[in-house]
């Protein structure tokens, strides 16, 4: 049985899996929309609403826990300045996951994750 263990492994080790979580991290931080696979999707959702959470707290040990989690990029800065500022009224619930199909190519299901309250391009 299968009972509390949280997460997906898509077929990688442990360092692949944690790679690859924090670039798509990265890139929903940096673009405010990405499109991926419906599991990764829903996987990467519990990871970006920590990292807000995180960030809504402003002291320098949070952007700290940030830099380890993303490195020192661009996207910290603009998770503890824009998205903090954005979403403190707001008690969770930060993206959103959208059905958008299926891959041509192996037929994946594919969505779309965004942050919500963004401002129109």
């Amino acid at each position: 049985m299968n009972h509390c263990k949280k997460g997906r492994k898509f077929g990688r080790y442990s360092a692949h899996r944690l790679s690859m979580m924090r670039n798509l991290a990265t890139s929903l931080v940096a673009h405010e929309k990405i499109i991926t696979t419906v599991p990764k999707a829903k996987d990467l959702r519990s990871v970006v609403e920590k990292m807000i959470t995180i960030a809504k707290g402003g002291t320098l040990h949070d952007r700290r826990r940030l830099i380890s989690m993303l490195g020192d990029k661009p996207e910290v800065v603009k998770l503890m300045d824009v998205l903090a500022a954005r979403y403190q009224a707001r008690n969770g619930g930060y993206t959103r996951v959208i059905k958008a199909g299926f891959r041509q190519g192996d037929c994946a299901p594919i969505a779309m994750i965004e942050l919500v309250d963004r401002p129109a391009a």
